[in-house]
């Protein structure tokens, strides 16, 4: 029998776990003692195997655990993972990662394979929309990566899979002609008539600016929400050449950091008319209420804010709009970024090209524009069909 050299693995019988043992060597400590790893296995070759793969890891400086599983490694990339990101974006991945994370989490890192990813989604996906299952592959396998940084795994096995195909979740919504007239009509009366029960009425001119620039300009809400005063020229240029219309810079989203969602959202756009009488209208109106609010008020330069100058919530603008659809009997159904997609559809509707319409919403590409909002586009090319009727005559 040939003996192993000094610092070579072991691998040995132990009779009372009735299992093969395996030791590699890792060195040593500070202190002069040697770092050894154990693993084990029901026969020699799957014990050989484990130390091969130890081995490896070590030379790929990855050290991994049996205790380390995969819920540690979901709990520290939404601690350690998301710099940067809002406590609302760290709550969403949290609340979306539970569910799988209640089938998976206690499972070891180092041995989860791509096979019980893609159990646990397709569970998932029974009872979620595919959005929302894609949001939780994505999040498991950013998980995965902050681990697969820190020498944790070797490797990502959420990026081998797929997303299932989910649950049909609820389709966005466009008013039509006729109901978005009905809703800018009923936004400049709603919120006056009191329909919050036992709350003043605000001015009805905040929630008519706030409708006219979403569905009338195409912006997002939450950049509605961020616009400031000083971002609003309702003059313009008109004796320049070329003259300048009255406009809005988008340049601030209430994200973190105040940043657009990208950058080819920050954009410059022209206001219509109707854009322009409402923010006079409002401004007129907010005027009213700082001197109202007295010492109270807090001078944020939102065009949009509470009747003390502060920054609307969204659930605040969510309930506001529900009462002006209810007010406009289109049924309370609809949510604010529904405006900005009847933007897009209206837009469409009268031969805007997609690629003008990706400017004016402050997508990256036509490519975004077309998988958003693909239900309210109708890109019909006529320049074949117009060039022809030139040339063959009717």
């Amino acid at each position: 029998m040939t003996r192993r050299s000094w610092g070579d693995d072991g691998i040995y019988w132990v009779a009372s776990r009735n299992r093969y043992v395996g030791a590699a060597s890792l060195g040593f400590a500070p202190d002069g003692k040697r770092l050894r790893k154990t693993v084990s296995g029901r026969t020699k070759q799957e014990v050989k195997d484990k130390l091969r793969q130890v081995h490896e890891n070590l030379a790929q400086s990855v050290q991994t655990s049996k205790r380390y599983v995969v819920a540690q490694a979901i709990d520290d990339w939404l601690r350690d993972g998301m710099e940067g990101r809002s406590a609302d974006t760290i709550a969403k991945y949290r609340s979306v990662l539970k569910p799988v994370a209640d089938q998976l989490g206690r499972r070891v890192l180092a041995d989860l394979t791509p096979a019980e990813v893609r159990t646990a989604l397709v569970r998932f996906a029974r009872t979620h929309a595919t959005d929302t299952v894609g949001i939780a592959r994505l999040g498991l396998e950013r998980a995965i990566r902050h681990a697969e940084a820190n020498g944790l795994v070797r490797r990502n096995v959420a990026a081998l899979v797929d997303t299932p195909r989910g649950q049909q979740g609820r389709p966005s919504k466009a008013l039509t002609m006729d109901q978005a007239t009905a809703v800018l009509k009923a936004s400049g009366e709603a919120w006056a008539a009191g329909v919050f029960p036992g709350s003043p009425p605000r001015p009805p001119e905040l929630m008519r600016a706030y409708v006219v620039l979403c569905l009338l300009v195409g912006l997002r809400t939450e950049e509605a929400r961020a616009l400031r005063w000083d971002h609003v020229d309702l003059d313009g240029q008109p004796d320049v050449q070329p003259p300048v219309p009255p406009h809005i810079a988008v340049w601030r989203s209430v994200r973190a950091h105040g940043d657009t969602k990208t950058e080819k959202s920050r954009r410059t756009l022209g206001l219509p008319a109707l854009a322009v009488e409402a923010l006079r209208a409002q401004l007129r109106a907010q005027t009213e209420e700082k001197a109202a609010a007295g010492e109270f008020w807090e001078d944020s330069g939102l065009v949009f804010a509470t009747k003390l100058g502060k920054q609307l919530d969204a659930g605040n603008v969510r309930r506001m709009f529900k009462n002006v659809c209810k007010a406009a009997g289109i049924g309370v159904d609809w949510t604010p970024r529904e405006l900005r997609t009847s933007f897009v559809s209206l837009m469409s509707h009268q031969g805007v090209s997609t690629e003008e319409i990706a400017r004016l919403v402050g997508h990256s590409s036509t490519r975004v524009t077309e998988t958003v909002y693909r239900r309210e586009l109708r890109p019909v090319i006529t320049t074949g069909a117009e060039v022809m009727d030139q040339v063959f005559v009717a």
